[in-house]
């Protein structure tokens, strides 16, 4: 199996979990992308096959600074325009290479990886998607058709450029989607009008009825190991008090300096029944008082049990590793698909979503108070685990994987043999 993945570590992390899982029944698993990137992501000795270092939107920081300051539809332009489509192209070389030296029987590419799909094709491969976020399943662009529809053509111009037929979508594998969430927390209303031959289906342990195809596996998150995040203050946490991780994630840690202020004078306000744990860069957290913790980077997936709530920013990696431990949810969305993952949050019962931007103490203590104080969030969220733990995560992913049928193995090149123009990528 090759996964093709952006230089995301939200997109790296379920990845790991499956390819863990298949490595242990027998499969030989590599990655391909920005190598740079990815490396520090993946576990030592992983095989990894560079694709993207040297473009435009190759680097770890995908976007770049000016990215961080957009919100909205502006920053969805920017995420295609800027970021992904010229990405897509810088990779599309190295993942030919990769596919002709490592030679898979499937590629599971990253929505947001698009070479993975065109090199797929070309090589007549089978191929999965991994929706590492649940956006692109629920008609994201409804409310925005225009939105959606330049989207649209934006890709089909990437497939033109790349000699690849036109009329399909590479965000969505006609052969297998994985989609690393359930029903439970996105819904049962059935994806968006690119995935062709929906049909009344049963969501299957992770969610209820809908209109999925059946070739949409919702397996709930996928937990993999992680790279050490240091040491954390175990001995500091507060038995006493209600414990409450604060998060932005990775990328969107820098744009808190607006809204760690807010946090932290919410937190005083409820110093004497919860303890704050802030993880955020200490040159924006600011003065933090002794009540709360304070730690850039910190353990999350072996912090999680120890806490009653979380507030994020409507990461999708964040919320289910959040609510697969039962916890509900403060959500603060920034951008991109966050707005979406947090109105699911919200829609399912299992928090409360605040401002990011114009974010206000009592807002954000009010939205705490609640998920603490009303057992129906804690409820929601307890629900939702159930249907994680149900729908089988890195074991259901490898199952699916299993089951499709193993493609030509693609031929090396010969000595000398160079790839067409098309297939280099515009």
């Amino acid at each position: 199996m090759l996964f093709v993945v952006p230089p995301l570590t939200g997109h790296v992390n379920p990845t790991l979990a499956v390819a863990a899982e298949l490595t242990a029944r027998g499969h030989q698993v590599a990655w391909t992308g920005p190598a740079a990137a990815l490396a520090p992501l993946l576990p030592p000795g992983s095989r990894l096959y560079p694709a993207g270092d040297h473009g435009p939107a190759g680097g770890p920081d995908l976007g770049g600074a000016r990215w961080r300051d957009l919100r909205g539809i502006a920053a969805l332009r920017f995420l295609w325009a800027e970021a992904l489509i010229p990405l897509a192209r810088a990779m599309l070389p190295g993942v030919h290479t990769a596919v002709e030296d490592f030679r898979p029987d499937v590629v599971v590419a990253d929505q947001q990886a698009l070479a993975g799909p065109v090199v797929a094709r070309r090589h007549g491969l089978p191929w999965a998607t991994s929706a590492t976020t649940s956006a692109e399943i629920v008609r994201p662009f409804d409310d925005f058709p225009k939105v959606g529809e330049w989207v649209t053509q934006r890709i089909a111009a990437l497939l033109a450029e790349c000699g690849a037929p036109g009329g399909w979508d590479p965000r969505f594998s006609p052969h297998l989607v994985l989609v690393f969430s359930t029903p439970a927390l996105i819904g049962d209303g059935g994806p968006g009008p690119a995935a062709v031959g929906a049909r009344d289906t049963v969501g299957g342990p992770g969610g209820a009825a809908g209109r999925y195809p059946a070739h949409y596996a919702f397996v709930g998150p996928a937990f993999g190991a992680r790279p050490p995040a240091g040491d954390f203050p175990w001995r500091r946490l507060d038995p006493g008090r209600a414990r409450v991780l604060v998060s932005l994630g990775t990328l969107n840690r820098a744009a808190g300096a607006r809204f760690y202020p807010a946090v932290l004078r919410a937190a005083d306000a409820l110093a004497d029944r919860a303890q704050l744990i802030l993880a955020a860069p200490g040159d924006l957290a600011g003065d933090i008082p002794p009540h709360m913790l304070h730690q850039e980077y910190v353990p999350q997936l072996h912090l999680l049990p120890h806490l009653d709530a979380v507030v994020c920013h409507g990461g999708h990696n964040t919320v289910c590793e959040a609510l697969a431990y039962g916890l509900p949810l403060v959500v603060a969305p920034v951008r991109d698909d966050q707005p979406i993952v947090a109105r699911q949050v919200a829609e399912a019962g299992a928090g409360v979503r605040v401002r990011f931007g114009r974010a206000h103490a009592d807002e954000v203590r009010r939205a705490l108070t609640a998920v603490l104080d009303d057992p129906a969030h804690r409820r929601a969220a307890r629900r939702i685990q159930a249907s994680f733990a149900a729908a089988g995560g890195a074991a259901t992913a490898a199952d699916r994987l299993e089951k499709l049928p193993p493609g030509p193995r693609p031929a090396r090149s010969a000595p000398g043999t160079a790839l067409s123009e098309n297939e280099k990528g515009p």
